[in-house]
């Protein structure tokens, strides 16, 4: 996969040396003591990149590191697993220090730039908020995506709100047919109010474009659910129906894969969506694996669940490091103070809403 160095951050490696520890301890491994069951002492992983050492100074990447996973070391490979994917007998290593007092190191600075100045201590307005003006962080946006295009993997997450308005929907379908998109994760919801727009133009029973309700409007998403689930999926009843627009045709049309994900709140649901939480988190996982860039937008849970499961870096098949990015757009900071807060702190908050967000997307990236 070919890396532009002007668009995507080099990854410097720890230098083990310079850190005083060429002598460091070898990692030590316990045996799982049954299925789903970790050993005391297990060391659970992050999102940034973890290295453990196998002794004569040889240190490895673990390939995908994570939030609240563990790592299973079998002879010089490492893998990372959750937690209840481990079975019995499963090498899990051990220990809780970072810094390679136990054979285990954390490294944090691997995509920051060498400092030309030494900023200062102090200073004013250092994370993203509603007073934070985005245009940088669009104009950084639109060049990794038009990089990871050809040589990525862009993941969207997306809440409802995308299905809603006739210029965000088609902005979506626009980026989906053009290559930006080469995952799509949602729920129930934006299937469903995406179908019922292609359907009566309506979402939850208001005009798409005008945003006026309609007579008997309520019953739409409702009547398309029914209509899905009497054809027993979505892409024969876009077929049947003859629907020629929106977020779920496109991906039928480009074949671009799509998890959907169950909640309790669901109407129907369609026949897609993964009711049991622990298989939609596997499909999830998937995607999770091969992000370079995701997009979450206007969906709380979905944005914090996939973040958790997302790292903050991916090893190439040629063993280069580049960093995953993670945009959250919403109307507020919670979700990206939640992210980080639960370790993902790669996560850059662009605060709008969703309508603006893709229209402005689209208009930078189409032709």
């Amino acid at each position: 996969m070919s890396i532009n160095p002007d668009i995507i951050p080099g990854y410097t490696a720890p230098d083990f040396s310079r850190l005083g520890l060429a002598h460091a301890p070898v990692v030590r491994i316990a045996p799982a003591p049954g299925d789903g069951v970790v050993p005391a002492n297990f060391h659970a992983t992050s999102n940034h990149p973890e290295y453990v050492h196998l002794g004569a100074g040889n240190w490895i990447l673990a390939p995908e590191s994570r939030m609240d996973s563990v790592l299973i070391l079998r002879g010089s490979e490492l893998e990372v697993v959750e937690p209840r994917r481990v079975r019995g007998g499963d090498p899990v290593v051990i220990g809780r220090t970072e810094n390679g007092e136990e054979g285990i190191y954390l490294h944090v600075t691997g995509f920051e730039p060498l400092a030309e100045h030494v900023p200062d201590k102090f200073s004013f307005r250092n994370r993203g908020t509603r007073e934070t003006p985005f245009s940088r962080s669009y104009d950084e946006l639109y060049q990794v995506l038009r990089h990871d295009r050809d040589h990525g993997y862009i993941v969207w997450v997306l809440g409802p709100a995308v299905a809603f308005d006739k210029d965000s929907r088609s902005a979506m379908q626009g980026l989906i047919e053009n290559g930006y998109c080469h995952a799509l994760l949602a729920g129930n919801a934006i299937a469903t109010h995406d179908l019922e727009a292609a359907r009566f133009r309506t979402g939850l029973g208001q005009d798409i474009y005008t945003q006026a309700f309609q007579p008997m409007g309520h019953y739409n998403h409702l009547d398309i659910i029914n209509e899905v689930r009497s054809r027993g999926g979505m892409a024969r009843t876009i077929e049947e129906l003859q629907l020629k627009d929106g977020i779920i045709y496109a991906c039928e049309r480009k074949r671009i894969p799509y998890v959907l994900a169950g909640s309790i709140r669901d109407d129907g649901p369609l026949p897609e969506v993964i009711a049991d939480a622990y298989q939609a988190q596997d499909a999830m996982r998937v995607h999770a694996r091969k992000a370079t860039t995701v997009i979450a937008m206007a969906t709380q849970l979905h944005s914090i669940a996939f973040g958790n499961m997302v790292p903050s870096y991916k090893v190439e098949p040629d063993g280069s490091v580049r960093p995953v990015f993670f945009y959250v757009v919403d109307m507020t900071e919670f979700c990206v103070d939640k992210l980080a807060n639960r370790g993902s702190a790669q996560a850059v908050a662009i605060l709008t809403n969703a309508q603006d967000f893709m229209v402005n997307l689209w208009n930078n990236l189409k032709g």
